[in-house]
């Protein structure tokens, strides 16, 4: 069994997100010394009309969101915890960027809440760090139904 020691979990604020996040702490408690990047990337594309109060208002909830899972994964006994807000695309950022910057062994990240138009034009985020990253994928579906002891 491989033994990890960077994960990087995509987090949202999407309950697929959230699956995720659960099933990385399990994968940190398995792999003792671990560190977990809790990622979250602020799409910048989607303010590209709008002016730098969207911005700021997106840092502030990207930062609320990363604190809270933060507390959580430290309350589950997870020492290395680092939270990492990104700007960009999240396809690029995630398997590239980011991945190489924290020499990512594995990724976890929710399945793909997007419909089926909106997957077949844009392509989901997952799907696209399935195809390009370099390490280990992990893309969570279903919740956590009880933590690993």
């Amino acid at each position: 069994m491989n033994h990890y020691k960077n994960i990087v979990v995509a987090v949202d604020g999407s309950k697929e997100a959230e699956y995720a996040f659960q099933k990385s702490i399990d994968v940190a408690k398995r792999n003792k010394g671990s560190i977990l990047n809790i990622v979250n990337i602020i799409d910048t594309h989607l303010f590209e009309a709008y002016d730098g109060s969207s911005v700021e208002g997106a840092e502030q909830q990207s930062t609320e969101l990363l604190n809270g899972y933060k507390a959580k994964a430290e309350a589950e006994g997870i020492e290395n915890v680092k939270p990492v807000i990104e700007y960009g695309s999240p396809k690029s950022i995630i398997t590239k960027e980011l991945s190489d910057l924290v020499n990512a062994d594995l990724i976890i990240c929710g399945a793909t809440g997007v419909n089926a138009v909106q997957r077949f034009l844009i392509g989901s985020v997952s799907e696209a760090i399935v195809r390009s990253a370099k390490c280990d994928v992990l893309v969570v579906r279903t919740p956590v139904l009880h933590a690993v002891k």
